[in-house]
């Protein structure tokens, strides 16, 4: 039976495109369903600022009049002017396993690269760094994240069969915090503490936190410009990401080191682990949705580190050593005993050598593909 490739052409559609991978994984134990609210607005053009700078298109595969399969195309404008690289991004890449299905609705994103005399595709990616990237290639028995992509299997066979290949990985960790700090590592930290005069925030309180936001989206630009596809976030975005994601940081799970001037030097942001909450609501937060994930806030065993920043001035002097120092005491003080680091890339060795001090276990790797357009 053919495969139909039809694009998004509505809003009704759009609701489509982001239900199909609920229907797809209903049920499975590791998937866990991103926010479905949040997932509209980063696809509508009138929601999401990425817009200024980007354009998207998005299909559905049809199978029988049945959807079984879409994905999303990103012309990142910005990027291409910043790396000087005339790549389309995939993403929001989900299908039964099926060749004809994805060969079909990757052959629809190369031909729009084609269209836009692009030089290749890649992907999984989104329209910044903050949004979900790199399939799954090792881990599919672990549970998922709310930051991270789950797939099955058979997608990276896909790929590969497609003619895509490995441009990066990243990698991730489970790490089993300590009810104290290793001795070394607190040793570690004072003396950055004292030798660079620095202090940590005494956030109890989201207004307590809510000053250093913009310091804190300075910090991630400066700090993260050199990672695989990173481009400037625009005054808008950081407001977007803002109202998105920071109405459901905890304060005490956030870590923040202030200099001599209360100038954010580094940061750390953890967060209760929201991934069996987000599987009881399946990823809508009303009408009882959101209980689950204030309960998740409460009470919870494991939790998720997201974003760790250090201004590069200050990297290599043991600052990272102040953070986890401080993530560890968060982690002490509610009873956590498994954290998931979230994605890192495997050439980041700073980053992974932040648990050095930690047992943990690199339990999941994911890759953003890359295919030459000939």
């Amino acid at each position: 039976m053919s495969i139909e490739i039809h694009e998004v052409g509505s809003l009704r559609e759009l609701k489509q495109f982001v239900n199909f991978p609920y229907k797809l994984y209903h049920g499975h134990p590791n998937w866990v369903p991103p926010i479905f609210m949040d997932e509209v607005s980063t696809l509508r053009k009138d929601k999401n600022p990425a817009f200024e700078h980007c354009e998207a298109r998005y299909w559905l595969a049809k199978k029988e009049g049945k959807i079984v399969g879409r994905i999303a195309g990103i012309l990142n404008h910005k990027y291409i002017e910043t790396w000087n690289k005339k790549q389309m991004r995939f993403g929001w890449l989900d299908f039964e396993d099926d060749p004809a299905i994805s060969k079909a609705l990757l052959s629809a994103v190369e031909g729009w690269a084609r269209e836009t005399g692009m030089d290749a595709v890649h992907g999984p990616l989104g329209f910044t760094d903050l949004d979900y990237e790199g399939m799954l290639i090792e881990g599919f028995g672990e549970l998922g994240t709310l930051a991270t992509i789950y797939n099955f299997p058979y997608y990276p066979d896909h790929l590969d069969q497609l003619g895509y290949t490995k441009d990066i990985d990243w990698v991730e960790f489970e790490v089993v915090p300590t009810p104290k700090t290793p001795e070394r590592l607190e040793r570690i930290a004072d003396v950055a503490m004292r030798r660079l005069h620095l202090h940590v925030l005494q956030a109890k309180k989201k207004k307590h936190l809510v000053p250093y936001i913009p310091q804190i989206f300075e910090l991630i630009d400066e700090a993260y410009r050199e990672l695989y596809g990173v481009v400037p976030l625009s005054p808008k975005q950081v407001a977007y990401y803002t109202k998105m994601y920071f109405g459901f940081i905890k304060p005490d799970y956030v870590s923040v080191v202030l200099d001599r001037d209360d100038k954010v030097a580094a940061f750390g942001i953890t967060m209760p682990s929201l991934s069996r909450a987000l599987q009881k609501c399946r990823g809508r937060l009303l009408p009882f949705g959101v209980f689950h994930l204030l309960n998740a806030m409460r009470k919870n065993d494991r939790a998720d580190l997201y974003l760790v920043g250090v201004r590069p001035s200050l990297q290599g002097k043991g600052i990272n050593a102040i953070i986890i120092h401080e993530i560890n005491k968060i982690y002490a003080s509610h009873n956590i005993r498994k954290v998931e680091t979230n994605p890192e890339l495997e050439t980041n060795r700073d980053v992974q050598g932040q648990w050095k001090f930690y047992e943990r276990r690199q339990h999941k790797r994911r890759r953003c593909f890359i295919k030459a357009l000939k």
